[in-house]
């Protein structure tokens, strides 16, 4: 990997990130992903620098019910130092019982509740970033998941979005039940479940949770492309570390960028074509492993990466086509060693957003959910059954 200088860098005066009994040296957390923070990406990316790396969300109902992809999720490797898990749900029972079963079976030292996902199979049930607009619901959850998990002594946290849209704001009354309730830390990304991925992150709306809840660690996510854009939030917002989700797709690296940063070192990884093919068949590998030896399936979940690696990078039409449908390593080791791998790093071509954006719309919610901020009658009964298999950003 080439490892280039850039101009140098003042070192943040950052503490490591304190959750509970955990301490993270490196303050940055990978947000979990459905379908990309598995096992496979967790070690990629802590092959290059420090932080804390979250596994893809998971439903509390599945849980329970100990389906195979459910506990294939929550899997981490034995070298992990902190197994962190994210559990999604709409019913305070199901995720208590949840959060009971990953301390009582010892499958995590840490968990994060996901009240940020804007995705409308999600919402449309009254969970992600609609569900903080009910404060008795939203208070019942996270009040059972602390209680729950502070029996076996692990930190709750959460990670929510600034609310519905501009006129339904949840962050900053949400942010201080969740204080008042234990966390250990809250997460905010910049964003409104109406916007989607698409816009701007509002980086003040962090700076105003920071200065709202003094007392714990704040954490902000939203528009981190780079190891630059990491430390300009914390200098704007004063937050105490920093959430990385989409800037790291096809870039693991990312980390080890993000580490020298905030130690104040100007050294910064520029892979040229050849290291980005070998990152991209290592990344494979890794996904054998993590779905059991079985190549097809692994195959078929590293192709939504392709265009992330080779991002910027001058690779045809027809080899892109053919490395989006890969269906095998051999066939995948092929195609690699077709690139004209002495291509050197691309600069900003290869850089900034990557993945959909989407674009701003109307959320998806239950019926008649803005109406009160409390549950009506309907849909406490609704609530009951919304728990869904559904996995979400």
């Amino acid at each position: 990997m080439t490892v280039v200088a850039t101009p140098p860098t003042p070192k943040l005066e950052l503490p490591p990130l304190q959750l509970g009994g955990i301490t993270v040296d490196t303050p940055v957390i990978l947000a979990p992903m459905a379908g990309i923070t598995n096992s496979a990406f967790r070690r990629l990316c802590r092959e290059y620098g420090g932080g804390l790396y979250v596994a893809e969300m998971v439903t509390s109902r599945a849980l329970v019910e100990r389906t195979p992809e459910s506990l294939r999720i929550i899997s981490h490797d034995e070298d992990e130092k902190v197994r962190s898990v994210q559990l999604y749900g709409v019913d305070p029972k199901t995720v208590g019982a949840a959060v009971r079963m990953l301390v009582e079976e010892d499958r995590a030292d840490h968990i994060d509740l996901n009240f940020g996902c804007p995705v409308p199979k999600v919402t449309r049930r009254g969970g992600g970033s609609a569900l903080p607009w009910k404060i008795d619901l939203f208070t019942a959850i996270v009040q059972t998941a602390v209680k729950e998990a502070s029996k076996g002594g692990l930190p709750l946290t959460i990670k929510m979005r600034k609310g519905i849209d501009e006129d339904h704001l949840t962050y900053l009354e949400a942010g201080r039940i969740a204080r008042d309730s234990g966390v250990a830390a809250v997460a905010l990304h910049g964003r409104t479940a109406a916007q989607f991925y698409s816009g701007q992150a509002d980086w003040s709306a962090i700076a105003r949770l920071r200065e709202a809840l003094p007392d714990i660690p704040v954490l902000g996510n939203g528009d981190i492309w780079s190891a630059e854009d990491a430390v300009r939030m914390v200098r704007e917002t004063g937050v105490d570390g920093v959430v990385v989700g989409r800037g790291c797709q096809g870039r693991p690296w990312l980390f080890g960028d993000l580490q020298a940063a905030f130690e104040g070192s100007d050294q910064r990884h520029r892979p040229g074509l050849r290291q980005v093919a070998e990152g991209v068949y290592r990344h494979a590998e890794l996904m054998v492993e993590t779905f059991g030896n079985d190549e097809y399936k692994a195959l078929r979940e590293i192709r939504k990466h392709m265009a992330w690696y080779f991002k910027g990078y001058v690779v045809g039409g027809e080899l892109r086509a053919k490395l989006a449908t890969v269906p095998t390593l051999a066939v995948l080791r092929e195609l690699l060693d077709q690139l004209d791998l002495d291509l050197p790093y691309p600069g900003v071509d290869s850089e900034g957003p990557r993945g959909r954006a989407g674009s701003p719309k109307r959320p998806a919610l239950p019926k008649d959910w803005l109406d009160s901020r409390q549950l009506n009658a309907e849909q406490s009964a609704d609530i009951a059954a919304a728990e869904l298999d559904v996995s979400g950003g």
